[in-house]
């Protein structure tokens, strides 16, 4: 099991490494091979693989699950025709990590360096690592002292260049540029669900019937009937959305009838879709609170854009030559990875003080003494 403990604020991602899903025999790795030279500075196998083991962890503690497939079958999908997933999270994490060596580069352009406490927590945090894990779990992960501190130091400079680097937009956004609206809405489905999740599209008639329902529940709002009331005598759940001209959600068809309307009460048709029928009433043409919250998205944006063109700019200047041989040796389907959080290791303790509890109780019971279930949770 590999130890992992937070001592600086960038070491959010792991708590634990546990060795997992061997299936081939992956080598000894050459720590000080070079994977890459990014503006005349070598990235080593050993920060390499460290960081895309920790990323791989990531991948398949978390999400393989979600996408219901095993970690192995994961990695070998395709992902766009011309590579596998696995070829594919691999570039993505290579150039992420080439990202912070320049950014490492440029630190002194905004008096960017590590303080005393960061040097401290990134030593204590790597010295932890390696002294709480076996050389065999350490191999595996490139896990030793050096490489982790240099990925730390890497990553804290990347944090910290990031918040500098953002600094200096326009911050001034007018209420026409981030302006918002709001509108309430009902959806009437062209399929329906039973207890069991099944669902069952409806005929043709019954289709029908569900656009004469939309077209009178508008025609009762355009009267001067509350949208709500409307809506639940015609079995309809209202739902409400803020968006602009730009929006898609939760159907871009409606939103341009609700953005078209001019003024707040009124009422769209019914705007048919594939799926079912819509009707929105504006309630608002300028919604504060969206508006306001969308003058900060645009202003991080612009944050954003700002950093990404500066980084750009310095990775069109660098020389970033990559060896794909040695690339190459960071294979994520012959080794697997998983995280294990500090509270699953809590969890798993308690149950394993909850079963030996339970086996010393059951020996007192049967009279065979408590010798026998020690070994059981020994073993």
């Amino acid at each position: 099991m590999m130890r992992f403990w937070k001592r600086a604020a960038v070491l959010t991602a792991v708590g634990a490494f546990a060795i997992t899903g061997v299936t081939g025999c992956s080598g000894t790795l050459d720590s000080d091979a070079v994977v890459a030279t990014v503006g005349g500075e070598d990235i080593t196998l050993g920060v390499a693989n460290f960081y895309a083991r920790m990323q791989q962890g990531m991948y398949e503690t978390y999400y393989a699950g979600l996408m219901g497939t095993t970690a192995e079958d994961m990695w070998t999908q395709e992902y766009d025709g011309d590579s596998t997933y696995e070829q594919y999270t691999k570039e993505g994490l290579l150039e992420t990590l080439e990202n912070m060596y320049i950014l490492s580069q440029h630190a002194t352009d905004y008096d960017v360096s590590l303080t005393d406490d960061e040097k401290e927590s990134i030593e204590s945090a790597a010295s932890n690592f390696s002294n709480d894990n076996t050389e065999e779990s350490k191999e595996v992960v490139t896990g030793y002292q050096k490489n982790i501190e240099k990925f730390l130091e890497l990553a804290t400079i990347q944090t910290k260049m990031e918040s500098a680097m953002k600094e200096g937009v326009d911050e001034e956004v007018s209420d026409d540029e981030a302006a918002q609206k709001s509108m309430d809405y009902v959806f009437f489905s062209y399929t329906t669900t039973d207890d069991s999740g099944n669902s069952t599209e409806l005929t043709d008639d019954e289709k029908e019937a569900l656009k004469t329902t939309a077209q009178d529940l508008a025609d009762q709002v355009s009267g001067g009937e509350d949208f709500a009331s409307a809506a639940e005598n015609a079995g309809a759940e209202v739902q409400t959305a803020t968006f602009d001209a730009d929006s898609t959600s939760p159907d871009a068809d409606l939103i341009a009838a609700a953005d078209a309307l001019e003024n707040e009460g009124d009422v769209t048709a019914p705007v048919e879709t594939d799926s079912g029928v819509y009707v929105a009433q504006l309630t608002s043409l300028l919604d504060r609170e969206a508006t306001d919250a969308e003058k900060e998205n645009i202003v991080e944006q612009r944050r954003q854009d700002q950093y990404d063109s500066l980084l750009e700019d310095w990775r069109e200047d660098a020389a970033i030559d990559v060896n794909e041989r040695v690339w190459d040796k960071v294979d994520f389907i012959d080794q697997g990875i998983t995280l294990i959080s500090s509270e699953d290791e809590e969890s798993s303790a308690s149950d394993d003080t909850a079963e030996t509890e339970q086996n010393e109780d059951a020996s007192s019971e049967d009279g065979s003494g408590a010798e026998s279930g020690t070994e059981e949770n020994a073993e």
